[in-house]
This record gives C-alpha cells, structure tokens and sequence, in this order.
C-alpha cells in the first residue's frame, strides 16, 4: 500500500556488508528519521508492542517529542519487534516506493546486526537459536527432553527459566526421537495414478519445526499429495536461518542461503517443485534470502519457484484438480493466518486450501497471535505475548469447532490463550490445515482412504 495509491510495497536490498551498516551514527539518524515518521501517523499502533513501546518514549519526553527521547530508550522497541513484517506489508503508508522510503522491519534488524556484531547478544538466544542442533539432539533423547521442558515440569521448567530466560510457563514445541527424513525412509506412499495431478513431483523442504517437532504435518502432506498423483520425498539440507535473522546473525543466514539454495536447486534442476512446510522458511526462501544476496543467481532462481504448503495445494487444485474423496469434517473450522504466511503476499492460501473441503464452514482469523518466534517464550514477553495474542485465542475459542494454524509455534501459542481464557474448559489443539485436509480425505499417515 502507498499513501498516494494501491501500489505494492516494494524492498530495498540489505546493504549488510558495507562499513556504514553497522555505525552507530548512521544507525540512529536512521532510527529518528523513521520513528519520526511513526510518531506523527500512528497508524500500527495495535500490531505489537515495539509501537506501543516507541509512542510511550516520545510521549513521556520533556519536549513529547523525538528530540528529547535518549537513544538508550530504542532498545526496548528494537527488541519488541519480532519481525512479522505486518506493518511493512499491511500497513504503513509511507514504504517504497514512498520517498520516505520506510522498512520498520529491516531498520530493527539492522539494529540487532549491529548488536550482533558488537557481541551484545545472548548467549542464551544465540543457542536457543541453533534448532537444527536442538532438534537433533534432543531427538536422541526425546522422552527425557519433553519431560524436561513440560510447562508441567515446574523444578525444571525453573531451572531453564533462569538458566535460559525461557519462561516457565510457555508451552514449547515437543520432539521426537525419529524426524520426518527418518520416517520417510520407511517409504512414500503409493501414487492414486488416476488423480487429475498426477506426474507431479515434490520436494518438501522438511525445515526445523517440520522435521524435529511436527513430523505429523510432514506425513499428512504426502499422503495428501499421494492421494493426488504427487510424488514426494523430503529434503533438508539445513536450517532456513530465521531463528539467526531475528537475533541479527546476518552472515550466518546469507552463508545457508548460498549453500542450501544450491542444494535445492539441484533438486529443482531433476523435476521437482521445492516445498517449503512452514510459512516462516518459504519466506525465508522466497524474500528474505534474495534481500540479503540480491547478486546471487541460485538464490533468485529457488526464490522464483519455492511453493508454501498450502499455496501448492490450491495450485494442484485450481490447475489440475484434487482427487475425489474429500468429505466434510465434522465441525467448522477457524484459521488463523500466519503472519509470514501473509508477508508472503500470496492471499489466504490456508484458507482457500481448507475452503476445498465440502460443506465445511471456515471463519479467517487474520490477527497476531503474539508468539513472535522464539519472542514469546522469553521470560520478559510471555505475559506481554499473551495479551497481543488474546484477541486470536478469543474468536478461536468461541468458533466452537477445529482451529487451525500453518505455524506450530502460533498454534501452541493460541492454545495456550484459549486455557488461559477458559481454564476449565477441554484442552484445545490448533492443527496445521493439511492435518484437516488429510482427515477429510480420510487419509491416516500414508494410508489410501
């Protein structure tokens, strides 16, 4: 969107590598110039709290102005940002090819960056971020792991809160001692040869979450994708680099981005569509990357033909056709699109995938769900993410039937909104869609309906 029209907001490649990046000086004009801009409009005020956060600073200044806010106090915004990208892409006015030219988003992690590079990061964050790790290693002791970080496990869910800043109560994702590469090589499920689709073939890049901590939705996609003439398997040549891009670990991401795009592509190359599982590494993938190494060749070759989960789906299903087979579940259906689902600008492809289901009714819910990544799990934003987050938990809460999510870290978190909202009440679970598209079909995990 533009001030002066309906025209698309357009992004500017990160200048990362050059000296004045990280300087100090630049950085905080840059930080005045824009929050000046923020302050006088106002209008992202609801979104998260790094807003909130910046209008306290300059309405509590002597002058309630930005020339009398101490440069200390754009810490506390700079890390309130969980980089959604929702006030860049849905928001504000004033984006590319506005002449004011504002990326919110961006200039918070150029922030970070410069923290990063100066070593001001946790180290606490830094391994919470290294998932692809986590999850290998925690599999290999998967019981001992979920009993430890069970929100039930009080000694020990203590213990991590001080040792790691993790709050006690955040429910965090579970492992398992086999990931969805292992599982898969037991076999793909048999080809439904008469399908409209069939001679498709995909490449579902696992990603973290999809390969150590929801390998279910992995096993649900290929069924579904079987029962439709897909060919799948799964690869995972590596962490995508959002959990390093939130704590500002450019060089990090943009060493995977250069080396895992030309794994993909490779993939590519031999006939297959390259999948993404989780709507936070297609964006990683189709965006993010392409911003960081805008002179790379495989990285704007893979960007080009990444698919989201959902959005393939509903590509086989407006191209070639779905199966037969669906039949209606046995309740409505709340879906809560995904923040980087949306940053995508791909449209409600969730939605639309669930909206394949006959005689299914599907309520859109299109707000944050405050979890932020690894945000809303910190010791210091549990509760704040849990308010951004009620809102979500409410309308999901009181649409009765299934609630859905495509991000696991966004459905653990509206789960949590709902107990709190309705202690007494059943546990909830927020499913991945493809979960509800593969029970429609009457499809367990690689079985034929």
């Amino acid at each position: 969107m533009h001030e002066d029209g309906p025209t698309a907001p357009m992004r500017r490649a990160l200048a990362w590598d050059r000296p004045e990046f990280d300087d100090p000086a630049a950085i905080d004009a840059e930080l005045r110039r824009t929050f000046g801009v923020c302050h006088g409009c106002r209008r992202c005020s609801d979104l998260c709290d790094a807003f909130p956060r910046l209008f306290a600073l300059v309405d509590k200044a002597p002058s309630a102005a930005l020339d009398t806010v101490d440069s200390a106090g754009f810490k506390s915004v700079a890390d309130a940002c969980t980089l959604c990208d929702m006030c860049f892409k849905t928001e504000c006015p004033y984006v590319p090819p506005h002449p004011l030219e504002l990326d919110f988003p961006h200039l918070m992690l150029r922030y970070r960056a410069a923290e990063f590079r100066r070593g001001e990061r946790r180290f606490e964050d830094r391994e919470i971020a290294a998932t692809d790790r986590n999850g290998r290693l925690a599999g290999m002791a998967a019981p001992l792991a979920n009993w430890a970080l069970d929100a039930a496990n009080e000694p020990v869910r203590t213990l991590i809160e001080g040792l790691a800043g993790v709050h006690r109560e955040a429910a965090l994702p579970r492992f398992h001692h086999q990931s969805l590469q292992q599982r898969a090589m037991a076999g793909a499920p048999a080809l439904n040869e008469a399908a409209p689709a069939f001679g498709r073939r995909a490449a579902l890049y696992a990603t973290c979450l999809g390969n150590y901590n929801e390998p279910e939705t992995g096993l649900a996609a290929r069924a579904v994708l079987a029962w439709n003439g897909v060919e799948t398997h799964i690869v995972h040549p590596g962490c995508c680099g959002m959990p390093q891009l939130e704590l500002g670990d450019i060089e990090t991401v943009a060493w995977r981005a250069g080396r895992i795009a030309a794994e993909l592509l490779a993939v590519s190359d031999a006939g297959y569509d390259i999948v993404a599982l989780m709507p936070s590494c297609a964006l990683m993938l189709k965006h993010e990357w392409p911003l960081l190494l805008p002179d790379n060749d495989d990285v704007a070759r893979l960007a080009r033909s990444v698919f989201d989960l959902s959005e393939y789906v509903v590509d086989i299903a407006r191209r070639e056709g779905l199966a037969k087979g669906l039949k209606p579940l046995d309740g409505p259906v709340a879906i809560h699109i995904a923040c980087h689902a949306r940053a995508q600008s791909i449209g409600r492809k969730a939605a639309d995938l669930l909206a394949l289901i006959p005689d299914t009714a599907v309520e859109v819910i299109e707000r944050c769900s405050g979890h932020g990544g690894a945000w809303g799990c910190l010791r210091d934003n549990f509760e704040t993410a849990l308010r951004l987050g009620r809102p979500t938990a409410k309308r999901a809460l009181e649409s009765g039937g299934h609630v859905a999510s495509e991000c696991p870290l966004a459905g653990l978190h509206i789960a949590q909104g709902m107990a709190r909202l309705a202690p007494d009440g059943a546990a909830r679970t927020v499913e991945h869609p493809i979960r509800l598209l593969a029970r429609a079909y009457g499809l367990g995990e690689g079985a034929a309906p």
